[in-house]
Parts: structure tokens; sequence; C-alpha cells
């Protein structure tokens, strides 16, 4: 039997035997021969699960014990009441969310303790800190103990905090209510009071939960001059939210860059920042970018959900021709490799995943990217930081000393960063950077543009990318149907054109928000150099004589690639004249 536990100093940071024998749960000859074990099977296992099949101790004791080699403390929460104005203290979807209890409040240092059931979850109390602002700290208990609590005390509370019912709170808040027409007359010590605000933590936190559950790429915060905007992209779609009281503004923005480490007082230049959050064991980064208009601060959050993004070329939406001909190109030994299109269009994780795809122990990649997005391991990643003078061209230049077999740029931007991108290429490095232009045949004039002599050109680009995003019909409420003559007239088809083939569309449900789509897909357009191409570059030829000399030799155009998707029931008529335009 267990007796007390001893003092937590004097168990934090022991080895987990040392811990169980001065908690009286084993003996040393216990210890060591499981000791031993765990040495016959070469380490392989970790001590804890050896005690745990000899049925030494079971799941409570080694909770306990490893919640005290941490140095936390055992609480048994099923003989504990806790206060309700405690219980108010986090929000049921955060509880739920984060598996955690308010068990103390001291209102003095705003310190809150919070019960845990893994030892593991200690994320849970940073996340705690950046988004409720208290300074936080946690007991273990065990998980029946926790799974009761969150019933009692937080059953049935999320209906009562939906964002209707926090817009209510926030109207009846006499705090909030006094800055009511006071959007530019609140002084620092104001805006301090303003973001501690309980009602604003509340719904900004409810509303950065459900914009990530709801996969979500950007949340919008917008002040107009009669009302404030709360907007979600989904797929590439903005979606309205209900909008909260407009005198909120100042407290949502001065709170968001609490949490950004940015400078509240400052609200007449526009700021960057981020925001890093573990939601249900998945990190989310947040980017943040917030910039001065007529009637206050817009506030955009891009969410960057590493759990979402899948970086593997097999699934970025190519067909089988066109992901040989890709595969062909990132394994060119030197050369540069666009990927062209609009922001937005999916140009980084496309790059992203071929450089997953090429990155082993054989291959030193780096990377110069503004801003990184994605952390990939076993690539070297460079932050741009054009304040003080490192630009994609200046860190090109030493990224060439530190022996790269390839390297990435983040985008050609000016006639320096494209010379030293085939500087790089023509010394036997393979380069991969983005451009901004509407199909691949056109990069050739936005770069002669940029002043890049032809030759250059000829001599150094393997191939050209161009995307586009299109939203992918819901499978669960997808059914055929015929296109009438207007539908076929918008992707330029007669009836004959259309014999054997199907269109579906999403009829729309609860799965995908009654939108009909769910998810996103990219269509891609691949212009592959040769000598003839390469000539015609040399004779000044046109983007359209340059177009056509590519469909020649096999490149199928973005709106070809549509059509295919609409034909596989993937995407709808409505989407790819969207996102496509017809090339006659």
């Amino acid at each position: 039997m267990a007796k007390a536990l001893p003092p937590i100093e004097q168990l934090r940071s022991r080895t987990l035997g040392r811990v169980l024998i001065k908690m009286g749960i084993l003996t040393r000859d216990k210890v060591h021969e499981c000791l031993n074990i765990q040495k016959q099977r070469n380490g392989e296992v970790q001590i804890g699960q050896v005690f745990l099949e000899l049925g030494f101790i079971d799941d409570k004791q080694l909770q306990i014990a490893l919640a005290a080699q941490r140095g936390m403390e055992y609480i048994n929460l099923n003989d504990m009441d806790i206060a309700p104005d405690l219980v108010q203290k986090i929000p049921a979807q955060m509880a739920k969310t984060y598996r955690l209890i308010p068990i103390e409040y001291d209102k003095k240092g705003n310190e809150l303790v919070v019960a845990i059931d893994s030892s593991d979850n200690f994320r849970a109390t940073d996340d705690l800190s950046t988004l409720m602002g208290f300074k936080v700290s946690a007991k273990i208990t065990d998980t029946d103990a926790l799974d009761n609590a969150l019933t009692k005390y937080y059953e049935g509370q999320e209906e009562k905090e939906g964002i209707n019912e926090l817009i209510g709170e926030i109207q009846e808040d006499s705090l909030l209510a006094e800055f009511e027409g006071r959007s530019q007359s609140i002084d620092l010590d104001e805006l301090k009071e303003l973001s501690e605000s309980n009602p604003v933590k509340k719904l900004l936190n409810l509303v950065l939960l459900q914009a990530i559950r709801d996969k979500a790429s950007d949340i919008h915060f917008e002040p107009f001059e009669n009302e404030y905007k709360m907007r979600y992209r989904i797929d590439g779609v903005l979606y309205e939210m209900i909008p909260p009281p407009k005198h909120i503004a100042a407290a949502l923005s001065s709170r968001i860059k609490v949490m950004a480490d940015l400078d509240i007082a400052e609200r007449r230049l526009p700021q960057d920042g981020r925001i890093s959050l573990t939601v249900q064991g998945k990190p989310v980064d947040l980017r943040v970018s917030i910039l001065p208009t007529m009637f206050g601060e817009s506030v955009v959050l891009r969410v960057l959900d590493r759990s979402q993004i899948n970086l593997d070329l097999e699934v970025m939406g190519f067909t089988p021709d066109d992901l040989d001909l890709v595969r062909q190109l990132i394994r060119k030994p030197n050369g540069i490799i666009i990927v062209t299109g609009p922001t937005g269009c999916g140009k980084t994780t496309t790059l992203y995943s071929a450089l997953a795809e090429l990155n082993d122990i054989e291959t030193k990649i780096i990377t110069t990217e503004d801003p990184v997005e994605y952390d990939i391991d076993g690539i070297v990643q460079v932050q741009m930081k054009t304040d003080i003078g490192l630009t994609f061209a200046r860190c090109l230049r030493s990224i060439l000393r530190q022996d790269p077999d390839i390297v990435m740029v983040g985008e050609v931007r000016d006639l320096e960063t494209a010379q030293i991108s085939a500087q790089a290429s023509l010394t036997g490095h393979l380069v991969f950077t983005t451009l901004h232009t509407n199909d691949a045949p056109s990069s050739i004039a936005r770069l002669l543009d940029l002043g890049v002599e032809p030759f250059l050109l000829t001599a150094t680009l393997e191939g050209i990318v161009a995307q586009r995003l299109v939203r992918r019909i819901c499978e669960n409420c997808k059914i055929e149907f015929e296109p009438t003559e207007l539908q076929l007239l918008e992707l330029s088809l007669t009836p004959n054109d259309i014999k054997g083939k199907k269109f579906c569309y999403g009829q729309g449900c609860d799965r995908c928000n009654n939108t009909g789509y769910r998810g996103r897909t990219a269509l891609f357009e691949i212009m592959m150099f040769n000598d003839e191409i390469r000539e015609l570059i040399m004779n000044n030829a046109s983007t359209n004589v340059l177009r056509t000399a590519s469909q020649k030799i096999g490149m199928k155009l973005l709106r070809d690639n549509g059509l295919t998707a609409i034909y596989n029931g993937i995407t709808t008529i409505e989407e790819v004249v969207k996102e496509t335009i017809m090339e006659g």
C-alpha cells in the first residue's frame, strides 16, 4: 500500500524507479528486476511500461509518479467542490478541447491552477496563458475524475457559450460600453484593461477554436463606419459570422496584439506577428497582420494548421501524366523550376511537397521564405527580414556558400533575385521559386520585363508549373445532373462535345455547411522546355506563340485540366469557369 506522498521537491527530476521507491510503491529489488528486463529488450520499451506489464503498479500510480517527476502535485478531483465563479474562468469549449478544470485562482497575481490528467499535456497551460492571459500552473488528477468533473461542471455549457450568447454578454458589459464612440481617444492603460476583458477573451477564443475546427484558412476582423465584421475563409470563400458590437473593435485588436507580443500602443502603423497554439494535440500557428484603416484596425489571422497540410505530390491534384512530368522536373541536376499563379493558389504547398519528396540524408536543401510557413525537418529554412536588409537577393548570395544541392527562393520579385537564381542554377544547383502570373507561358514575359536577358532564361529554365485551386464537390451530397446549354457555353462546349461525359454538383449537407463543397484540389499547367521553345524565347516570341508551341509538345492548359476534373466528378463547372480562362 502506498504511503503519503513525500514533498514534491524530493521527487522532481528523479528517475521513475527512484520516485516509486520514495512513494513506497516499489522496492529496490523490483526496480532492478524491471531495469534488467528493459536492458534485455535493448531499451526499446519505457521502464514505466515494464512496471505495468509485471503488475507492480497500476495506471493511476504511474500517472502520479510521472507527475511528481515533473514537479507536479497529484490531487483527487472527486473530493473537490469547485465554485461556479471559478468554473467560469475557463469557457466550456476550451476546458473540453484542452482537457482541464480550473481548481484555484489568485486574483492578486492573476494566477490560475488547473487540473489535467496527463503530464504530457503541459502545452495546454502555455496555450491557456496565451489565450486567457492567466499565469497558469497545473496539478495532475486521474482520467476518470477529470471526465466526471468536465461533465459535472461544463455539461450543456457550450450551448450557453455560443457566439450569440457571448455577443449578448458583451453588449451588457458596463466596462466595454464605456468605449462606445471612443475609438480614437483610448489611452494605454484603458487599452490594457480592454485586452483583459473576460467577455472579449471568451469571444476571441471561441472564434479561434471554431475557425480551426472548421478548417478555415483565414479569420478577418474588419471595422467599418457603422459595423464591425468577423469573417472566415474556408476553401477560398469568405463566410460572414454574426457581427459583434462595433465598440469592441479596440478591445479585440488589443487582445490579439497581447497574444502576438505586439505593441498595443501603436495604432497608426501596420504590425505583423505570430501566435503558436496546440489545439487537441495538434500544432497550429496563427500569422497576425494588423492594418490601420479609416475606422480602426483591420486584423487578419492566417491559420497555419500543420496537421491539416499533407505535403505529398500524390494528393495535390496532378493527373498521372502531369505527376510523371513534375517528378522528372524536380529530379533535374540543376536549373530553375518556377511555380506560378495568383496569391493563395497553393504555390508554396506545391513547392514544399516537392522538397519533402527530395528531402533525404544525401541532399542539402536550403529555403529563403517570407514568411516561413511550415517547419520541415531536415531542411534549412531562412526567414526574410527586409526591414534590416535581409532580402531574397542578399540571402541567396550567402546560401550559395553553404554548399546546398537544392535552393528554394520564396519569390522572384526583382532583377537581382532573378539573376542570382540564374547564377545558382548555372553553378550546378537546382532552384525552385515562385512568380505571380496568370499562366505558365506568360512567366517568360514577366521575367523579361524584370530585365532578365533571354539567353539567361534559355540557359537556366527547365520548366514552369502554373496552378489554380478549385473547390472539391462534397462526397456526402454529390449528385449527377445534366448541364444547361448556357452552362456549356461558359466552357465553350457543345452538346456533342460532352457525349458520354458526366457532370456533378453538391446539393449541400451538414458535413459541408450546406455549400456543396468540401476541401480543395489544384489544377495544373506544366510547360517543359525543349530546343524549339528556347529558340522562340531567344527570338522574342509572344506569349501566344509560346503557348501554342508548348501545346504542340503536350502541355495541357489549366482549362483542359479543369474539364478533366469536372468529368471525373471532382469539381463543378462554376469553379472551373471562375478559376481558368479560355485561351483562343
